[in-house]
């Protein structure tokens, strides 16, 4: 679960900026999209291989 407390001054746009990129960071629209959508097995397989390039 990604969390982002908002300092005293800080703004809600920069807060929301922040989360963005962290639930970006964290995979977790690609792992909504995943599974969401009926995935082939060539998909399978791309996205393992990028995430083994990703690991490297």
């Amino acid at each position: 679960m990604t969390q982002v407390t908002v300092g005293e001054n800080e703004g809600v746009e920069s807060a929301l900026r922040r989360f963005k990129r962290q639930v970006s960071k964290a995979g977790i629209f690609a792992d909504l999209k995943r599974l969401r959508h009926h995935e082939t097995p060539v998909e399978k397989y791309k996205r393992k291989a990028q995430q083994r390039r990703r690991r490297r």
